[in-house]
């Protein structure tokens, strides 16, 4: 069985968010995906399987179980499928996920990849959620919403999903952003409380305008995540709901910086059916060629 490493959302080895990928020639139970994955010990690796009428099946598995979507190994996954030609530059293709039918778009420079639909569930707005939540993280909740040159605008940490559900967590600016220091098993605890996969924190005031973001997902067996395709998607839609994010104007996430694997994730907001929708992308690059042989 073909398998490969990549790094996605990143131009340059090194970068990014690490997929495993595996293209198996027979079909596997999930018990032998698991134990791929596990053996792999990426925070996501995808399986994928080349339909007759050209259409590909993911399906995605972390060390510790199997997810909905994961965006960064989608990245992955169709690079590796272009090496391997069986997608072509230029094309469009649908990728069935068990978050549904999503469409993606394989460019010149980089791939994009539809989300699943936009949901926004519960805000942590009482004083003893926001305390608990960012004690959990390692601050303080004092003054974290604050947007600059917004004054009348106080964000709140959110239940967003496109595909996956995480918390977005406001932080005041970057040196907030790099202050956090979770407490691991607390946090494994409130995600399950919360049925989230894990936290987005993110800050919008930043000194070269873009957003930047952190992702950590203990539930989940990842601390901490370089790139997160679906918790990006999430948090341009939830700040698209807050007036902060123009449709169909690309907006660039950088995340990873405080691990050494800064990764740039391009993320839009348009309109389909009169509805939002969510796309990001990014480009990705192959680590490993390999065979799994079982």
């Amino acid at each position: 069985m073909k398998a490969y490493v990549m790094d996605a959302f990143s131009e340059k080895l090194f970068g990014g968010n690490q997929a495993g990928v595996a293209l198996p020639e027979r079909p596997l139970s999930d018990a032998m995906m698991q134990q791929i994955a596990a053996e792999f010990k990426h925070s996501e690796t995808a399986f994928v399987t080349v339909n007759d009428d050209g259409s590909v099946t993911l399906r995605y598995f972390t060390p510790a179980g199997e997810v909905d979507l994961c965006g960064h190994a989608t990245i992955g996954s169709f690079h590796a499928l272009q090496e391997m030609g069986l997608v072509a530059e230029g094309g469009t293709y649908i990728d069935e996920t068990l978050s549904g039918t999503l469409e993606v778009v394989v460019g010149k420079d980089a791939i994009l990849m539809d989300m699943a639909k936009p949901q926004t569930f519960d805000r942590l707005e009482t004083p003893e959620e926001l305390e608990e939540l960012y004690r959990i993280m390692g601050l303080s909740a004092d003054g974290q919403g604050a947007v600059t040159g917004k004054p009348e605008l106080m964000l709140l940490p959110q239940k967003v999903s496109t595909g996956l559900t995480d918390i977005m967590m406001p932080v005041a600016d970057e040196a907030e952003l790099e202050k956090i220091a979770p407490d691991f098993p607390a946090l494994t605890e409130h995600s399950r409380r919360y049925n989230v996969v894990g936290v987005h924190a993110f800050t919008v005031n930043t000194a070269d305008g873009m957003i930047h973001a952190r992702n950590f997902a203990p539930l989940y067996d990842i601390d901490e995540e370089a790139a997160t395709g679906t918790s990006n998607g999430a948090l341009v839609y939830y700040l698209y709901r807050h007036g902060l994010v123009e449709l169909d104007k690309v907006y660039t996430v950088v995340q990873g910086e405080k691990m050494g694997r800064p990764s740039m994730i391009s993320a839009q907001v348009i309109l389909k059916d009169s509805q939002p929708f969510v796309k990001v992308g990014g480009p990705a690059v192959t680590l490993v060629r390999g065979e799994i042989e079982l």
